[in-house]
């Protein structure tokens, strides 16, 4: 017998699961892979990812990296996947995609109270039912979905930027330095033995976690004048194209003006080229995409530049003129429901209580703050299905935050938007003081989630013996 639905096998459906399989229940986790695959999909796997970095930075004071600081502190599946497979990439968690998918998929399939279903979902059971199916939600799910929404629907576009084979570069043009050299991948951190697989495996063994192919003033002025000339991918007449600001296509930053990029992703600052022994006027930077360095992705390039544009025009950058492409950028529309209109304080649908919503779906933007929501959700229904109140993470810590952006209520007249985890989602500090201000909240933040997790007591030290096995009250409904 299944206690709970999980419908999608992201980062939110795939944390969910495990949680409430951790906590006793019996899931059937339901992924329509590789039943039915959408544009952004390149395996069947579980937890797929579409670019190595995306789980951003890992700086304890950054809001990305103190998030995930909370996701290891209630011993998050994805994050303790990500932290086994990361690659180099300075103070960013970055991951090789393929082996940390792989991870979660096994994790899960392997669960004694998890059962995977490999089919499209075209009906939601009567039971709990969690939808995570993430930002490309459609078929006859979705209109299920927009069915009980009462017809709502919500949309921006979201872009991917490509990927090319290391040994496609000229070494010779291009340079490996972080900004201001803050490599996680110190020569005295690579041992000869990881040397060794780097060369074995034919990948870069070279020091620094990102490469950088730099612009004199007139290679710029040429790269913006093509992009801004390049045919593009426009959506459909009927849909109004609103991007996320993080995911920002660089055409579009280019069209707002010709010194955008160079202040954007194209940003220089804090590197130097070592040929010239000064700064560049440009720099595309490039990250491992892969633990063997055979494959880098251009930061921040995502785009909607048709295939045969992106390869000619990629390879106008010094240091890629011959640039091989293992994937191009593309774009896709993401979907999302006016969460504090239609869900209550457990995220469940105001009007089918039995239905719960998670992760990108409801309005955060983001994979860790995908994991997030759907670790919560699963926490929330758990304690519910225990017969039990659990009251939601404080409103000083980034999972509290993200709860409060998704749950609490709005003016009429405000307009409802996806949104990365961020200090501005935080109350402020109740002092004057402007020192080191991100710094005190992530203090207090650590400081106000143990009470939490030690009230819920669904956490514990990653050193404590595993739980006993929860026996839920299933005569509590959802």
């Amino acid at each position: 017998m299944t206690d709970v639905t999980v419908v999608g096998g992201g980062m939110a459906g795939s944390e969910a699961a495990w949680q409430l399989a951790e906590l006793g229940f019996t899931v059937s986790l339901v992924e329509m892979k590789p039943v039915s695959m959408s544009p952004a999909h390149q395996s069947p796997l579980l937890g797929e990812l579409v670019c190595s970095n995306s789980l951003r930075s890992d700086d304890p004071v950054a809001p990305a990296g103190l998030l995930k600081e909370e996701l290891r502190r209630c011993e998050s599946l994805v994050i303790a996947c990500a932290d086994q497979h990361r690659v180099p990439a300075g103070q960013a968690l970055a991951v090789e995609r393929f082996g940390f998918a792989r991870a979660i998929t096994r994790k899960l399939a392997l669960h004694p109270r998890i059962r995977i279903e490999r089919r499209r979902l075209d009906e939601l059971p009567d039971h709990p039912v969690i939808v995570a199916t993430g930002p490309l939600t459609e078929g006859e799910l979705g209109r299920v979905i927009m069915r009980e929404l009462g017809g709502d629907r919500m949309y921006f576009y979201d872009a991917i930027a490509p990927i090319v084979a290391a040994d496609s570069i000229d070494w010779d043009r291009a340079f490996r330095q972080s900004r201001w050299d803050r490599d996680a991948s110190s020569p005295e951190r690579k041992t000869r033995e990881e040397t060794d697989e780097l060369r074995a495996a034919g990948g870069d063994t070279g020091v620094g976690d990102y490469v950088n192919c730099p612009l004199e003033r007139a290679e710029y002025d040429t790269f913006i004048t093509e992009v801004n000339a390049g045919r593009k991918i426009l959506p459909h007449d009927f849909e109004e194209p609103r991007y996320f600001e993080s995911c920002m296509p660089i055409e579009v930053m280019a069209e707002r003006g010709p010194e955008t990029l160079r202040f954007g992703p194209m940003r220089p600052i804090g590197l130097c080229d070592p040929k010239t022994g000064r700064r560049p006027w440009a720099v595309v930077q490039l990250r491992p995409e892969n633990r063997y360095r055979t494959a880098y992705n251009l930061v921040g390039f995502q785009t909607r530049l048709a295939y045969p544009e992106q390869q000619r025009i990629f390879r106008l950058i010094p240091g890629l003129e011959r640039a091989e492409f293992l994937r191009f950028g593309s774009i896709h529309r993401n979907t999302y429901i006016d969460a504090p209109a239609r869900l209550g304080a457990k995220f469940e649908l105001r009007t089918r209580p039995n239905l719960r919503f998670a992760g990108l779906l409801t309005g955060v933007e983001g994979y860790i703050e995908s994991c997030a929501m759907g670790l919560v959700v699963a926490w929330l229904l758990a304690s519910e299905l225990f017969g039990r109140e659990l009251a939601p993470p404080p409103p000083t810590t980034m999972l509290g935050a993200l709860y409060n952006h998704v749950t609490a209520a709005r003016e009429p007249s405000y307009k409802y938007g996806p949104t990365n985890v961020n200090y501005g989602l935080l109350p402020p500090l109740g002092d004057a003081r402007k020192d080191h201000k991100k710094e005190r909240m992530a203090v207090r933040a650590r400081e106000e989630l143990g009470p939490w997790l030690a009230m819920t007591g669904y956490s514990r030290p990653a050193s404590a013996a595993p739980p006993a096995i929860l026996v839920p009250d299933l005569s509590v409904t959802a």
